[in-house]
């Protein structure tokens, strides 16, 4: 049976990795094929037979994902209506997750108004208040804000899902299609929208305004408090107010999975429930003679689960291990012994079945891996008690006259077990580590051993009774506990990260082998090649252009620009991405992530174009994260040096050159941040790239009785992202280029690309970030251009 459940789930996991769905007829041929092949298998004992099985289990899982994802799909937002104004009714669904200009919520979709319209039926939509209403006071913008349960008419402009795509980034699309939410949008201005009832009275909406009137009472308690956000995290899932900084804090020492509703909390808020119903039923006779206690004690576990996965707000997170507890909690209600590994199989089969797409969360390998994890070192353990059986047996009669009691390990038994089981953890999460985050904190076994036990059984129980029992001063209390953490772990925080490249796939299924291998029991010969195995996920060196050879890495952030230049031995970056709001920027999401998975620890030059926040707005980030051995721009109080034109050098083969502005312009106050973007040429005896940032038509005829040589590329970066201001036919025909890069974002508000403009390099081939993600330039034997997305193609992708 493990094996037939383990073989499902590699059907769905292959189903989640097509970039196109089967249809529906060849899903009802697979589904046939593999139940007869299951049929015909059952009758044989053969060894081939039984092959047999696990193949036609893993069809069923293929098509069983294939067949949610066609339902899933089949609701989605008409091309021809992205972006247009469409007047919905609907019922907040979600609670509202408040930012620097307004709120975002998800939205039960009941009718459409607008002719001809199709919306899904569940959206997530942003409102962005107008400056009147930031100038309000907290009061009166509190009286505005939306609240879960109430019907609202909005109109509204909407987007298919869509999502930056760059490689080692979080797959946004992904996690949209999981939560079922099939378009995205904004309001328009208040005056169109119509609060038409405060209370849809259902009990999804009856959970969320419960949450939100929680969140209240913890804002109105400690309203300036700094780490009022966690304490709100921990009861309610709400994280949107726990500051950036605390984020790097949390990061640093590897207790992320501590400040959010994961799967470890609802397991102790279970366990802890259990533990006191199962004590109290046991002073009552009456009640023992009704239900035996370990039964009362498991109802109360799982109804404890699953009331605070619903104070979560029921994420994905919490359904998984809410799931878990569920096959747990039946197996120990039926008094019937599974063993704790079918047990876990068998959540994960329910895990799976509920939500096929559980498999692209790196939750579910963390979570999952953890649990498996502690299973294997625990039955190590076991077995290890029973080889000892005989020698405490034949110690009982010393033992009993020294006092000692046999079987009842004392503190410092307790406290190996602890340390035992965080080094277990701590090793066992390594490889996983790596490949999805590639770092891990170096004091995460000393800042959890102390972090878990003192959040889950002291800071998050008072967080919650608190929730209940809305008493300012146990609120304080809790606070202030939270701030003694938090001195330590800011003081941990300051100690080495260990970050390298992305291992390959192979490395780090070697070093899960590696894990086991060490963890095995104590005796067991020949352990420390554990250690060997775990080497070339930690040392493996990160793939480079070879000598002569550069990569350029048009990265998609969006509505901006951010492109990685690496040759044999250096890294350039040419601006840094946009600003997206007060605490977040492309450097911090994106440039600075696939700077670390990529291998580089250092940029020898940053380029910074010009002063625009779509060009500027990750530098702080990236300067706070990499040393910058070099840094050019033509932003005078940015510090570094001046780009000017003429500037040259060459690195491994690989010749750099700025083309502009010229040192004349740096004089002119009249120019504006636009015409200073600093120019760049990249090239070697294979091709050329040139990097324009924001120029202008005037900038363009600039270069072109500049340095009209020099315009001749292969690749060009289109200028200010495809913007009808620039690109014009003399300077296209100049530069010549075969093969056109336009950084854009989905759908942007500026219309970029323009059409007339795609029209005018109608002889190139055009890539655009918006479409096809991030681009690599190959510059090496030939000029290759490759994107993201269509190498990495998904079924959900544009859907």
């Amino acid at each position: 049976m493990s094996l037939l459940i383990l073989a499902f789930a590699c059907g769905i996991a292959l189903l989640q990795v097509q970039g196109a769905l089967p249809g529906v007829h060849a899903m009802g041929a697979l589904c046939a094929l593999a139940l007869a092949g299951l049929l015909l298998a059952t009758r044989y004992k053969h060894w081939a037979f039984r092959l047999l099985s696990l193949a036609c289990c893993a069809l069923f899982g293929f098509v069983w994902a294939g067949w949610m994802a066609q339902l899933r799909l089949a609701e989605q937002l008409p091309e021809a209506w992205e972006v247009k104004e469409i007047q919905v009714t609907g019922i907040i669904a979600s609670l509202p997750q408040r930012f620097e200009r307004g709120e975002r919520f998800e939205f039960d979709v009941e009718s459409v108004h607008t002719t001809g319209a199709t919306v899904p039926g569940r959206i997530m939509l942003s409102w962005y208040h107008s400056w009147d209403d930031l100038a309000d006071t907290d009061e009166a913008v509190e009286a505005k804000a939306v609240r879960p349960g109430e019907r609202w008419r909005f109109t509204v402009r909407l987007k298919r899902p869509h999502g930056n795509a760059n490689e080692f980034a979080f797959d946004y699309e992904a996690w949209l299609l999981e939560r079922n939410i099939r378009a995205t949008g904004t309001i328009r201005s208040r005056s169109e929208t119509q609060r038409l009832d405060a209370f849809v009275p259902r009990p999804a909406y009856a959970v969320e305004r419960l949450r939100d009137v929680i969140r209240s009472r913890f804002l109105a308690a400690l309203p300036d408090a700094p780490y009022l956000g966690v304490l709100i995290a921990l009861t309610v899932g709400d994280q949107r107010s726990i500051p950036n900084a605390q984020w790097k804090v949390f990061n640093r020492t590897g207790i992320t999975h501590l400040v959010s509703i994961s799967g470890l909390h609802v397991t102790m808020v279970a366990a802890m429930f259990a533990a006191l119903l199962n004590w109290l039923w046991r002073r009552s006779e009456r009640l023992m003679l009704r239900l035996p206690a370990q039964k009362a004690a498991v109802l109360a576990g799982w109804l404890a689960a699953f009331s605070y996965a619903l104070l979560a707000g029921f994420e994905v997170p919490a359904q998984r291990t809410l799931y878990m507890l569920s096959v747990v909690a039946l197996a120990l209600w039926s008094g019937r012994n599974l063993g704790v590994s079918r047990t876990l199989l068998l959540a994960l089969l329910v895990v799976l079945v509920l939500d096929p797409w559980a498999v692209l969360a790196t939750g579910f390998w963390l979570s999952f891996g953890a649990v498996g994890l502690l299973l294997f070192v625990g039955t190590s353990r076991i077995g290890e008690r029973s080889g000892e059986k005989s020698g405490e047996k034949s110690g009982e009669k010393s033992g009993e006259k020294s006092g000692e009691k046999s079987g009842r390990p004392g503190w410092q038994s307790t406290l190996a077990q602890w340390g035992a089981t965080q080094w277990a953890v701590t090793v066992g999460s390594l490889p996983l580590l790596l490949l999805f985050f590639q770092q891990f904190s170096l004091v995460s076994p000393l800042a959890n051993a102390l972090a878990i036990p003192y959040v889950s059984f002291i800071i998050t129980p008072l967080a919650l009774l608190f929730a209940v029992l809305p008493w300012p001063p146990l609120l304080f209390f809790d606070h202030w506990l939270m701030a003694q953490l938090m001195w330590l772990l800011e003081w941990l925080a300051d100690w080495p990260m260990w970050q390298q490249a992305s291992p390959p796939l192979w490395a780090s299924l070697v070093a899960i082998a590696g894990v086991l291998w060490l963890l095995l029991p104590r005796g067991f010969p020949a352990r420390w090649l554990g250690l060997c195995l775990l080497l070339p996920a930690l040392f493996w060196p990160p793939p480079r252009p070879a000598l002569g050879e550069a990569w350029v890495d048009v990265l998609d952030v969006g509505q901006g620009m951010a492109v990685v230049v690496r040759t044999a031995g250096h890294a350039l970056l040419y601006d840094s991405g946009p600003l997206y709001s007060a605490d977040a920027n492309a450097g911090q999401r994106v440039v600075v992530p696939y700077l670390r998975a990529a291998g580089v620890v250092q940029l020898d030059t940053l380029v910074v174009s010009h002063r625009d926040k779509d060009h500027s707005g990750g530098v702080t980030a990236i300067q706070e994260s990499l040393p910058i051995a070099r840094l050019l721009s033509s932003i005078p109080d940015l510090g570094g040096e001046a780009c000017i034109a003429g500037q040259r050098w060459e690195w491994d083969g690989v010749h750099f050159s700025i083309l502009h502005p010229d040192a004349g312009d740096y004089q002119t106050k009249s120019k504006k941040s636009n015409n200073m973007s600093c120019v760049l040429r990249i090239t070697n005896d294979a091709g050329s790239v040139l990097l324009t940032a924001d120029i202008e038509a005037d900038d363009e005829q600039a270069l072109i009785v500049r340095a009209p040589l020099l315009l001749s590329n292969d690749v060009l970066l289109v200028p200010h992202h495809g913007g009808s201001r620039s690109s014009t036919a003399e300077f296209i025909a100049a530069v010549g280029a075969r093969e056109v890069v336009f950084s854009a974002g989905y759908r942007n508000i500026f219309n970029h690309p323009r059409p007339d403009v795609l029209e005018r390099y109608a002889a190139s081939r055009q890539w655009r970030t918006d479409r096809d993600g991030a681009m690599r330039i190959v510059l090496a034997r030939t000029t290759d251009v490759s994107a993201w997305r269509r190498e990495r193609q998904r079924y959900w992708h544009g859907q």
